[in-house]
């Protein structure tokens, strides 16, 4: 039996008798994602909330309704709390905007999360092949909504490929995941997130054309969207290859 503190999920995990790597495997292998066990301990604590996708999949795995094992994490508010009281800094120039994004890069340490098909800015997409390059450990995650707009994101997508394969684990997690999510009527996110810092640009407010505005947040919020983007990347087709970047239309404005 499982202690007082320990929630549904990780009893039910415990009930079969599953490690958290096991737990996992098993998993993936229903919902074809890429979950791993910082996440799944994170879901376990409540920490953070499962995704829709991994909830069927967890339900599936341990047979049990999604009203027991993920009360936890619909009946607390912490987190909830945490991003209502969340302060910004709002940046209203270009320069300001890439030099933020750029910050939030160079300041990653165990997550680096970008979502969005539209980056073609040089010192920002250098910036994160540096930090991909020069930190190991380091977990790297993009997710594309739909083709690359523009062919410097294209190549920039090549050369990650070139620096890491996505296929190897460092201390059992993958350290890059190239998903692509095919739009439908999935709604394009636009930020970037460390586990300390993110961006997320917002419309104009000089024009009616771009995003050259944005907002920078910090602790809850910004873990708030490395989990939403960690989520997203694992419910997208994953890029496992050079040549399934190179396969991808560049789809022009």
């Amino acid at each position: 039996m499982g202690t007082p503190a320990e929630s549904a999920l990780k009893r039910a995990r415990l009930e079969k008798n599953l490690t958290l790597e096991e737990a996992v495997a098993l998993l993936n292998a229903i919902t074809g994602g890429t979950s791993d066990t910082s996440q799944l301990s994170a879901w376990e604590s409540g920490r953070r909330r499962t995704g829709l996708r991994n909830r069927r999949g967890l339900c599936d795995l341990y047979d049990k309704p999604g009203d027991l094992l993920f009360a936890h994490q619909d009946g607390q508010h912490g987190v909830a709390r945490a991003l209502h009281h969340a302060q910004g800094t709002l940046v209203t120039r270009w320069a300001d905007l890439v030099e933020a994004m750029t910050s939030v890069v160079t300041g990653a340490r165990e997550h680096l999360v970008v979502t969005g098909s539209r980056s073609r800015e040089k010192g920002y997409l250098d910036a994160i092949e540096t930090a991909v390059a020069q930190n190991p450990d380091l977990v790297h995650t993009r997710v594309l909504y739909g083709p690359p707009r523009h062919q410097e994101l294209a190549e920039h997508l090549t050369r990650l490929m070139e620096l890491r394969d996505p296929a190897e684990r460092r201390n059992g997690v993958r350290t890059l995941s190239i998903g692509i999510v095919d739009r439908g009527e999935t709604l394009e996110r636009f930020f970037v997130a460390s586990e300390k810092q993110a961006v997320v640009p917002l419309p104009s407010l000089h024009s009616a054309d771009g995003f050259d505005c944005g907002i920078v947040l910090d602790g809850e919020a910004a873990a708030g969207l490395v989990h939403h983007g960690r989520e997203a990347c694992a419910a997208a087709r994953l890029l496992g290859t050079i040549r399934d970047v190179r396969d991808l239309p560049v789809r022009r404005r």
